[in-house]
């Protein structure tokens, strides 16, 4: 199936046209003074050595020579000088083609230059700058998809490292309490209570890792599709406060929401709350102990702009262009007590993305605000 591409940028062609110009008045310029040269040429002294070729070459008579000159030559002056023009016009064209070709084979090895793994620039003739600096912007861009690319397979293979390596210090922790609790079945109840309480825990950290396993796989091979329906805003951003409060009060954090009543927006109700979901847990995993989460959302013209606040430590600038790509974390280390597989705010991205809005982040040195945008819809 063909597809036909509409591209309104018109390329820079003026010095290609340019040449092209010129090397056509070159020709027609050469043409048209080719013909004055031989009609003079053929009545001048070239009559007088044709009639004395065909004297020498086959013993006409000067008479006889002459009447053949005129009967061949001077009365089909017209046809002889076309005939001429032709081959003269035929021989100008073949190189004027074979000049015009090059250009392609030049394009054509331009863009065999885009594959290689090379970091010169591609250099076409100066007639073709405008060709030559598409392939060499298409170059880079591929380029940089590229290390994108291996960038983001490197983290995902070391982040597939880490969690194997994580999953074993729980497993071992559980497979070890578990066979106390085996090999004493008259063990006080104190310490039983103890053993199963810590024994539960690590099999809850051991449950969250494979589920950033899962996270990984789902996010390579799931397309985002929306089920969009009327939400309540308000209602929605509650009920993912109050959710948070069990993992929150432990380290002395809240939720503060300030969202209106009857703030409503068309949009798929699963997916956002994954999007709110996740930017809580990066604000909960960042945020100083004893601190507040603020959540705030407001209706600007036909958006909805929704932020999250917390205090913690600052995001360095560099980071906060790559915080929303696929496995990135805020900490290098191997732990996963603070941020999961890196996946959380790209995913968060993708879903905004596809209801028609923008998430960003921000931070200095009290205080880090991600704010989401969406589209009102038709609610």
């Amino acid at each position: 199936m063909a597809i036909k591409l509409k591209n309104s940028k018109k390329g820079n062609y003026t010095n290609l046209k340019r040449e092209l110009f010129f090397r056509l008045l070159l020709i027609t310029v050469a043409a048209t003074v080719t013909v004055f040269l031989l009609r003079s040429i053929l009545r001048g002294q070239i009559a007088d050595r044709i009639v004395e070729f065909l004297i020498n070459a086959f013993h006409f008579g000067d008479r006889d020579a002459l009447t053949i000159y005129q009967l061949v030559i001077r009365n089909n002056m017209d046809m002889v000088v076309f005939a001429v023009i032709l081959i003269f016009l035929v021989i100008l064209f073949r190189f004027y083609v074979s000049w015009f070709t090059k250009y392609f084979d030049e394009i054509s090895a331009g863009m065999d230059h885009l594959v290689e793994e090379s970091e010169e620039d591609i250099s076409l003739s100066p007639a073709m700058d405008f060709m030559e600096n598409r392939l060499n912007t298409l170059k880079k861009r591929l380029e940089k998809r590229t290390k994108d690319a291996q960038e983001a397979e490197r983290r995902k293979n070391d982040l597939v490292v880490y969690l194997a390596h994580d999953i074993k210090t729980p497993l071992t922790s559980v497979i070890g309490y578990l066979s106390l609790l085996d090999e004493a079945p008259d063990m006080p109840p104190e310490q039983k209570a103890k053993y199963v309480g810590i024994t539960l825990e690590k099999a809850y950290a051991l449950e969250q890792l494979i589920d950033e396993f899962f996270e990984i796989t789902r996010f390579n091979l799931q397309s985002i599709v929306l089920s969009k329906g009327k939400i309540n805003l308000s209602f929605m951003l509650q009920q993912i406060s109050d959710e948070f409060y069990p993992m929150l009060t432990p380290q002395g954090k809240k939720t503060l929401v300030d969202a209106p009543a009857g703030l409503f927006l068309c949009g798929d109700a699963d997916k956002l709350s994954r999007v709110f979901n996740n930017i809580l847990k990066n604000a909960m995993a960042y945020s100083y102990r004893d601190s507040t989460i603020y959540i705030k959302a407001e209706r600007k013209t036909e958006n909805m702009i929704i932020t999250f606040t917390n205090d913690g430590d600052p995001i360095p600038a560099e980071k906060l262009e790559t915080i929303f790509e696929k496995f990135f974390r805020l900490d290098a280390s191997r732990s996963s007590q603070t941020g999961g597989a890196g996946l959380g705010l790209a995913i968060a991205k993708e879903i905004v993305a596809a209801h028609g809005g923008t998430i960003t982040a921000q931070s200095d040195k009290t205080k880090t605000i991600f704010t989401v945008t969406l589209p009102i819809g038709d609610v």
